[in-house]
């Protein structure tokens, strides 16, 4: 790759990771293009020499901050754990940085096909995931219980995000937690 290929590259890169922090802090609507660009340290104008839409940009941007899940799950050791971290002030706290399945849930429901299918793909890893955390031996159990723990970790994140009272966020996050973990097989971690 030549200097100039490189520096494409790298520009798209930068691009790309600006969007997938920003998108995850102000939703897929709260920050347009010439924002992102700006932030990236481009102009407007070079976007469609990265890009053919904005869509593009969105789906590539989820891509990027779904690595971060990746990285969380190289840290899970058990669903215990993935509970508490998941359901942590630390996490609502940082949405810019933390998973993108629950900072843009409303948002992508409303988006593109191509996103829905990037977003569908992971919540399916991440289900997967949950099940092969958990030991319960019937299948059908097993995937049924991974859901309602995964769903119930983005409501609570949700929500304890939107709420204005900290009290009553922390008091999501805490309930949420203890409950989904007394549903837990064997004793705790």
């Amino acid at each position: 790759m030549g200097h100039s290929q490189a520096e494409k590259a790298a520009t798209h890169q930068r691009i790309v990771e600006v969007a997938a922090r920003r998108f995850r802090e102000l939703g897929l609507d709260g920050i347009g293009v010439a924002d992102v660009m700006k932030e990236a340290g481009m102009t407007v104008g070079g976007f469609y020499k990265h890009f053919e839409s904005r869509d593009e940009l969105v789906t590539e941007a989820l891509d990027v901050a779904f690595e971060s899940l990746d990285a969380w799950e190289a840290r899970v050791k058990s669903l215990e754990m993935g509970v508490r971290d998941y359901l942590s002030e630390a996490h609502r706290d940082s949405p810019g940085r933390g998973c993108a399945l629950g900072a843009l849930l409303g948002d992508v429901a409303r988006s593109s096909d191509a996103t829905r299918d990037v977003y569908t793909e992971r919540v399916k890893h991440n289900i997967g995931f949950s099940e092969s955390l958990l030991d319960i031996a019937d299948p059908a159990a097993r995937r049924a219980r991974a859901i309602l723990q995964f769903t119930a970790c983005l409501g609570a994140i949700g929500l304890a995000r939107a709420v204005s009272d900290p009290v009553l966020s922390k008091e999501i996050l805490d309930s949420v937690a203890g409950q989904l973990i007394t549903l837990l097989p064997g004793p705790p971690a």
